[in-house]
């Protein structure tokens, strides 16, 4: 790998079909560029506990470091402006990682309105399980009426537009489900929020997973 070699292929981005029902969305694979897969992986953050965790609080390096450069740079911002029609260089952005995921996570929702729009990038092997697929719902009750299924192998994604109706989530699935999600919010101020609540979180979530007897 030399230094400086994308890791993303926008191009995929850009041939993605936008598809307004029954929200604003688009979805595809082939966005890490194969060549780059194995380093990504390799380099991928070691989390140890469930959920979304701020990508800053794992020092991103490596191959995963250039993907997270990439996805903070302009290049990203304007592919995305151009395909939704929103100027996203203005809006500030979260970046999130997960590596491991518990039972009661994906369930059905819509995020919150200080959100403007979310991409997620999926980074694991090939994924045959009917379980830990994202899915575009039509609804907050079923499961089963959906729009679109992207499972979760490496290069597979989606960004969608938050919405009173962007119903969506995954199929239940417990354990290793790397994803990496972009989130761009309202100000500056509701990312900064996101990022307090996150670090509570996710020293709740240390703590739970001690050993008892462990200090």
């Amino acid at each position: 790998m030399q230094a400086g070699f994308p890791v993303l292929d926008l191009e995929a981005l850009r041939q993605a079909e936008v598809k307004t029902d029954p929200y604003v969305y688009l979805h595809g694979t082939g966005v890490v560029r194969p060549e780059m897969i194995a380093a990504v992986q390799a380099s991928f953050p070691d989390i140890r506990t469930t959920g979304f965790h701020p990508v800053e609080d794992y020092a991103p390096h490596g191959a995963f470091g250039e993907l997270i450069d990439e996805l903070r740079g302009e290049a990203l911002n304007e592919v995305l402006s151009d395909k939704f029609g929103i100027d996203f260089t203005a809006l500030p952005q979260l970046i999130t990682i997960r590596k491991l995921s518990a039972a009661h996570e994906g369930r059905i929702h819509t995020d919150g309105d200080k959100k403007v729009m979310s991409l997620l990038i999926y980074l694991n092997d090939a994924w045959d399980s009917p379980a830990g697929r994202f899915r575009v719902l039509r609804g907050k009750d079923d499961f089963d009426d959906y729009a679109a299924e992207v499972p979760p192998e490496t290069g597979a994604f989606v960004a969608f537009l938050r919405a009173d109706n962007s119903w969506h989530g995954h199929t239940p699935f417990v354990g290793e489900r790397r994803v990496v999600q972009v989130a761009w919010l309202r100000s500056q101020e509701d990312v900064d929020r996101k990022r307090r609540t996150h670090g509570v979180l996710g020293a709740l979530k240390r703590i739970w997973a001690r050993p008892a007897g462990t200090a």
